[in-house]
């Protein structure tokens, strides 16, 4: 699959595709990598935990709302006459 580097998805590829070509390039490759990967799952995890975290206020905060009924019973009727 091919994707523009002009779509989100065509970016993470090409980026994805340049950080793997940098890290089978160097000598280093083993501690480096793991050294990497380590860091991307903690900052991986972090954003799940904030995003879970917002998630939930937000859906207690939406069960929260009162939402009033309508005046005059909120009908849809309307068109006529006596």
């Amino acid at each position: 699959m091919n994707f523009s580097p002009l779509t989100p998805w065509g970016f993470l590829a090409a980026e994805l595709r340049w950080r793997v070509a940098r890290a089978r390039s160097t000598s280093e490759r083993g501690a480096s990598t793991i050294e990497w990967v380590i860091i991307t799952g903690i900052l991986v995890a972090i954003a799940v935990a904030v995003g879970l975290v917002i998630y939930n206020m937000v859906t207690k905060q939406a069960a929260s709302i009162n939402i009033p009924a309508a005046p005059g019973g909120g009908g849809a009727g309307g068109g006529g006459g006596p």
